[in-house]
């Protein structure tokens, strides 16, 4: 551990941070010198004050990568006056040559990289907007609760030969009153029994959130209309994107909205020329692939739409095509936010 000077008035110091559920790992930068290094306990608050004991008169900057206790540490060191980002790490560049991961490592990098300008904050939700996203993100998790539960009751059903792999019959209520009126042995009508109480229990669940989610949605009638109007958006991906886009016009352009949900297509240089490539993946998957499946269901819907889906498919594949409606469909989305208009089916705009 670097040995620590008594002031830093006037000083920048830039700290990288490497989050993990119980503890920092910290690596602290200053005239391009690493001053202090150090592992503490997992508490926001407590950090936050320590940066500040550490470093008396600095102006201090701060970064780590996003994980599920982000929002937590970055509230608890903005709150006392740091300057703090969030980065994706799939934005971090990496080294040929450096293939060893250490969360010292990943600290100095961290820093460094934040004192030299190298990395780049996303954006950061406040509690209320957090807090607004847990209800269609819950009612995503049980909807992949369910399938599982479907598809182990299918998988026991192949087990002892009741259907066929071949079998495309979904799991239902109606399926399940059948499946109990089955003369099936003991241990099998048991097994069966607890994974159909499940798969229901899961569905009052469900019927309950969508009546939850259309509460939720009558306190932003402004902005579900505009969501509500693009052609394949029904009210749960409506208020899905409402809450985890919002106002599309917060974004100053297409390119930011772009690259916050992951639209933007990586870039290759290689002397004077630029290649462009599949998307960076770089944003939020779950708005991504809402963005992309929204656009699938919009193509039968709006002609101008599927015309540039053809052209575009006829030379470069469906996968890229699909993708480039996904960026256009959004593209427009954000335009009615701007314009304060709905969604306009068949036009060029």
């Amino acid at each position: 551990m670097t040995e620590q000077r008594l002031s830093y008035i006037g000083e920048r110091v830039y700290v990288g941070v490497d989050v993990h559920k119980e503890t920092y790992t910290v690596t602290c930068v200053c005239q391009r010198q690493i001053v202090k290094t150090a592992t503490v306990p997992a508490d926001p608050a407590s950090f936050a004050v320590s940066l500040l004991r550490w470093f008396p008169g600095a102006t201090l900057y701060s970064g780590y990568e996003a994980g599920s206790s982000a929002l937590v540490l970055h509230r608890a060191l903005t709150k006392t006056g740091i300057t703090n980002i969030v980065v994706n790490p799939a934005s971090i560049a990496v080294a040929a040559n450096n293939k060893v991961k250490t969360d010292r490592r990943d600290a100095k990098k961290l820093a460094i990289d934040l004192a030299d300008g190298r990395l780049r904050g996303i954006y950061v939700p406040t509690e209320t907007e957090e807090l607004a996203r847990l209800l269609p993100r819950t009612r995503a998790q049980i909807v992949e609760h369910r399938a599982t539960i479907a598809r182990q009751i299918k998988a026991k059903l192949h087990q002892f030969g009741l259907i066929t792999p071949a079998s495309r019959r979904l799991i239902s209520s109606r399926y399940l009153r059948e499946m109990a009126a089955w003369s099936l042995p003991p241990e099998l009508n048991v097994s069966l029994t607890l994974l159909a109480d499940q798969w229901r229990f899961a569905t009052r669940q469900l019927i309950e959130m969508r009546r939850l989610l259309r509460d939720q949605a009558k306190a932003h009638e402004e902005i579900e209309k505009v969501y509500r109007s693009v052609p394949g958006i029904g009210e749960v991906v409506a208020r899905t994107l409402a809450t985890e886009l919002g106002d599309m016009s917060r974004f100053a352009n297409e390119r930011g909205l772009f690259s916050y949900t992951g639209l933007t297509p990586s870039e290759y240089s290689s002397g004077a020329s630029v290649r462009r490539g599949h998307i960076s993946r770089q944003g939020s998957s779950r708005v991504r692939h809402l963005l992309v499946e929204t656009a699938w269901r919009a193509l039968p819907r709006d002609r101008v739409l599927k015309e540039i889906f053809d052209r575009i498919a006829a030379t470069r594949g469906k996968k890229r095509a699909i993708v480039a409606i996904a960026r256009r469909l959004t593209g427009r989305i954000r335009a009615c936010f701007r314009q304060g208009t709905t969604y306009a089916i068949g036009t060029y705009a």
